[in-house]
C-alpha cells in the first residue's frame, strides 16, 4: 500500500483519510495552523496515521492530495511535489477565495491554475463534487452493483491510472472526463457538481446520498455550460 500525503485535513481531506487507512495506506496529514492541531484525528486514524507540515506530507506522499481553499493554492509545495501526482479537490468559490480574473474569464480552470503552479507535478481532479458526509457513505468495494463513481480529469494518463487505482482502494470508481481542461464540467453549479445528492443542497437539511453511475453522471457532464452561457 501506499503512503497518502493530506495538504489540507479538513472535511474532505479527513473523509479521505478515513477511507485510505481503512484500505491499509498510510497517511500523513498537514494544514496551516500546524500539526499539534491535527492530534485528534491522528488519534481516530491510529497508527497508520501522522501529522506533519505541508511541506513534509508532500515530500512523504507517494500520491498527495490537495484539498485546501483555492486562495492557499500558492501556499502548496513545489519542490517537494516535484515528479508526483497531485489529486485537486479544490473549487473556486469567490465570496471565499476573492476573484481570480482568469477563473472569471474562463481562460483557465481551477486545476489548471495549480498544475502552472507545480509545473513539473501531474495534476489530477477530483473528489470536488461530492459532500464530505457522503465520501465514506457510498464508498463500496470493487464489484459491488451499488458502486460508485467520480469524476476526474488530467492530462498525464500515468497520473490518472494511479489516481483510478487509489479511488478504487478508497471504494470508487473512476469516470475519466478527459484533460485537466474539461475539469469544468464537474466545476461549481455545473448539473454534476450536485450529482451525489438525491435533491437540491442545502445546509438546513443535506439530502440524501444517491449512487452515481457512468449512466447518471455522462448526460450531467455533457449538459455542462459555461458561466458565461449561463
Amino acid at each position: 500500500m501506499s503512503t497518502i500525503g493530506l495538504i489540507g485535513s479538513g472535511n474532505i481531506g479527513g473523509a479521505i483519510a478515513r477511507l485510505a487507512v481503512k484500505a491499509g495506506h498510510s497517511v500523513v496529514l498537514s494544514n496551516s495552523r500546524g500539526p499539534e492541531t491535527l492530534a485528534d484525528l491522528v488519534a481516530e486514524l491510529g497508527p497508520n496515521a501522522r501529522a506533519a507540515t505541508p511541506a513534509e506530507a508532500a515530500a512523504a506522499g507517494d500520491l498527495v492530495v490537495v484539498t485546501i481553499p483555492l486562495k492557499a493554492y500558492k501556499t502548496v509545495p513545489v519542490e517537494e511535489l516535484r515528479g508526483k501526482v497531485v489529486f485537486d479537490t479544490n473549487n473556486y468559490y469567490p465570496e471565499r477565495d476573492g476573484h481570480i480574473a482568469e477563473l472569471d474569464d474562463e481562460s483557465t480552470t481551477v486545476s489548471e491554475l495549480l498544475q502552472a503552479h507545480l509545473p513539473e507535478s501531474f495534476v489530477v481532479k477530483g473528489f470536488n463534487n461530492i459532500y464530505q458526509g457522503h465520501v465514506g457513505e457510498l464508498a463500496r468495494p470493487a464489484g459491488d452493483p451499488e458502486r460508485s463513481v467520480l469524476a476526474i480529469a488530467g492530462d498525464d494518463a500515468a497520473a490518472k491510472k494511479t489516481v483510478t487505482d487509489f479511488l478504487d482502494s478508497l471504494g470508487y470508481g473512476a469516470y475519466d472526463v478527459g484533460p485537466l481542461a474539461e475539469g469544468w464540467r464537474f466545476q461549481r453549479d455545473t448539473p454534476a457538481y450536485g450529482v451525489f445528492f438525491t435533491e437540491k443542497f442545502s445546509f438546513d437539511a443535506v439530502p440524501a446520498a444517491r449512487q452515481v453511475t457512468p449512466e447518471v453522471i455522462e448526460p450531467l457532464l455533457k449538459a455542462a455550460k459555461r458561466y458565461r452561457d449561463m
